[in-house]
């Protein structure tokens, strides 16, 4: 995606090593993002003890670690994440950015809900 002016200036984009995420949505029980993983990233390998998530990808290929199993989600393919589930997201492509639209649902969404199990950017729990 081209980011504009506008979607780098909205409080609800936030800028990681691995990409950017923007909430697009939120209530009480969910919470929509749209996250972009920069080519050859990816995020920590985590669980989250209060919420699942829902991933929708948009534009690219999506290699996702479930459990230590690996599974290749494509635009326009899903893939759902339980609560306590070990699980990451990569972009294999070394050009092309990939997006997705996340759902979260659940009772908590704050990020300290992230159990880190390893982290390319020396962010982990303890």
């Amino acid at each position: 995606m081209t980011r504009t002016a506008d979607t780098e200036a909205s409080p609800n984009f936030e800028e990681r090593p691995w990409g950017t995420f923007t909430v697009l949505d939120e209530g009480e029980n969910y919470k929509v993002k749209r996250i972009e993983v920069y080519p050859g990233k990816r995020l920590s390998y985590q669980k989250h003890g209060r919420r699942s998530e829902h991933w929708f990808v948009t534009l690219g290929t999506a290699k996702v670690t479930l459990n230590g199993r690996e599974i290749l989600v494509r635009t326009g393919e899903a893939i759902d994440i339980p609560v306590g589930t070990a699980h990451r997201v990569e972009n294999p492509e070394p050009e092309q950015a990939l997006i997705f639209i996340e759902t979260q649902t659940g009772d908590y969404f704050g990020e300290d809900d992230i159990e880190r199990l390893e982290d390319d950017f020396g962010r982990l729990n303890g």
